[in-house]
């Protein structure tokens, strides 16, 4: 893999985990009934990466402040994190970076993992901030103006993101530049544009790497399915996973989609054996219900005793997903539009316009209402998936 194109896919993919799995990070402490019962089976050390970890982490220890190693085992955490759904990883990353961490002007290198670690707690000023310092100081740092478009894209700075984007012409390659533009414009009121020129760049690259056309693969299909093309939703879902084993953006974002087309038994063949993560568990649990499984009241408790632990220590990062709990597991409405509202405060993706315009319909809530519409109708996204429920939000003719 090209050094720009890793970068990239480091940083899309990095930022897509955080996001997804930020709930999996505050799980409750689990004490099994039976103490012959396996609670989890470590990584063996004959594993190829753990001994690349554990020779990472020994030359490091002979001498912890070597920026160059810490650097270099930070960015393998965050990629195992990315490969394995483990958060753990992450906090692994932030140790090796600890002797720089609290620096108000480290190097660039530690500067743009830190960015990238504080996104996923949701630290978008602090990251936007270490960003900004980077590329003060190199103008033409291509994953700190990746990683810049990513999170003003995520928090809904659309102009901004386009800008950096549009910075990485002759810096970066084009399928690269091309993914990071069409990804805006997809949710800009360019959908179908955006989406057939994602697809003929990746068509006219076919030596991308198998990580890079996984990535892109993934785009493409969220795109397709907001357009409500869903036999190419479902092709380029299907290619994606046969790609590369997929990761738990990829793993959410296509049971999301065959959850909305009633797939619900290939749900829980897929995410059976995934539940670790609280995201999947929690597609995993809705697909349970759907089927009237005796098991999905087992698995939602589960979750919420996870979200439960997370609220006690006053954990924000997982309000998406845990809004997305409160209205499709436990029926309540008021409390699931109260965490839609406050996790719209911080992040702006599709999911998270997709969970507010829910729990406004279901709830009634006015306010919420008139916060999707007016959202919906500054940036013009086509999202087929939510347009019934947007039309109903509109029926309530929320008060200006």
């Amino acid at each position: 893999m090209n050094v720009v194109s890793r970068l990239y896919l480091n940083t899309l993919r990095a930022l897509a985990l955080m996001l997804a799995l930020a709930g999996a990070c505050h799980a409750t402490p689990y004490i099994p009934a039976d103490g012959r019962q396996v609670v989890e089976r470590l990584p063996s050390r004959a594993n190829p990466v753990q001994r690349e970890l554990q020779q990472l982490r020994a030359e490091l220890s002979k001498n912890p402040n070597d920026v160059t190693r810490a650097t270099a085992l930070a960015q393998r955490y965050i990629e195992q994190a990315r490969l394995e759904g483990d958060p753990r990883y992450l906090g692994y990353a932030q140790a090796a970076l600890a002797p720089w961490w609290t620096l108000p002007q480290p190097n660039e290198q530690v500067l743009v993992l830190r960015a990238t670690l504080r996104q996923g707690t949701h630290q978008f000023a602090e990251a936007l901030a270490d960003l900004d310092t980077v590329l003060a100081r190199d103008s033409g740092n291509v994953q700190a103006r990746l990683t810049r478009a990513t999170v003003q894209m995520v928090t809904g700075d659309y102009a901004g993101a386009r800008a950096s984007c549009m910075r990485l012409y002759s810096r970066a390659p084009q399928l690269i530049v091309q993914t990071c533009l069409s990804n805006i414009g997809s949710v800009n009121g360019d959908a179908r544009a955006s989406f057939d020129k994602l697809k003929t760049a990746l068509d006219q690259h076919p030596d991308a790497t198998p990580e890079v056309r996984t990535w892109v693969q993934t785009l493409l299909a969220e795109m397709a399915a907001r357009l409500g093309d869903d036999a190419n939703a479902d092709a380029l879902f299907k290619q994606a996973m046969a790609g590369v084993d997929p990761d738990s953006y990829l793993l959410g974002a296509y049971s999301d989609f065959l959850l909305d087309r009633g797939r619900a038994v290939e749900v829980t063949r897929l995410l059976k054996d995934k539940t670790r993560i609280d995201a999947l568990l929690l597609r995993y649990a809705i697909a349970l219900k759907a089927l009237r499984s005796d098991d999905a009241a087992i698995q939602a408790d589960s979750l919420r005793l996870r979200f439960d632990a997370a609220m006690l220590r006053g954990d924000t990062v997982h309000q998406r997903e845990q809004a997305r709990f409160e209205l499709a597991l436990r029926g309540d409405s008021k409390t699931a539009v109260r965490l839609a509202m406050l996790n719209w405060t911080v992040q702006k993706e599709p999911a998270d316009l997709r969970i507010l315009v829910e729990t406004a319909a279901a709830s009634g809530d006015a306010g919420a209402a008139r916060t999707a519409l007016d959202w919906i109708a500054k940036t013009r996204i086509e999202d087929r998936t939510i347009a019934p429920t947007v039309e109903k939000l509109r029926a309530m003719k929320a008060p200006a």
